[in-house]
């Protein structure tokens, strides 16, 4: 390799290292500190940056899928219902069930899980929620969303 293009490689990425930590500290801390609105740069970066992993609520939220056999219930294993195959890849942790909530989903998801899991007569989507996570892990209030017949 070059040392004219081994010199390039490296300003390519010491430039873009700063344009990402620019990008990232603008909205977090930048603005604040100056008391102005910076230029956002318009390139390819995920709209919050690495801000996505300093702003964590304390609440957190989610779905659960409960399997209903007689009068019983029965918490079905999340990776059970979306089998991810992806190597480090965890659509679960992402919260990806979250979307199973919304009303206009609740038809094909209900169908999906009536053929998915016919060993249940019927399913209940619940919202689970925990209030403070750091403080009261296992306080979860659950509350049902809806049920598939």
């Amino acid at each position: 390799m070059t040392r004219r293009r081994r010199i390039a490689i490296k300003a390519f990425v010491l430039g873009w290292l700063a344009v990402f930590n620019y990008e990232t500290l603008r909205y977090a801390a930048l603005d604040r500190w100056l008391g102005v609105e910076l230029p956002k740069v318009k390139f390819l970066f995920p709209p919050a940056g690495w801000i996505m992993f300093l702003r964590v609520d304390d609440a957190d939220g989610r779905a659960e899928v409960w399997g209903l056999r007689g009068a019983g219930e029965e918490l079905i294993d999340p990776h059970r219902i979306f089998a991810t195959r992806w190597l480090g890849y965890d659509n679960i942790r992402r919260n990806v069930l979250i979307t199973a909530l919304e009303p206009p989903y609740a038809p094909a998801f209900c169908r999906y899980l009536r053929r998915k899991f016919p060993q249940y007569e019927g399913f209940a989507v619940k919202e689970a929620i925990t209030p403070s996570v750091s403080r009261a892990r296992d306080a979860v209030l659950r509350q049902t969303a809806y049920r598939c017949p």
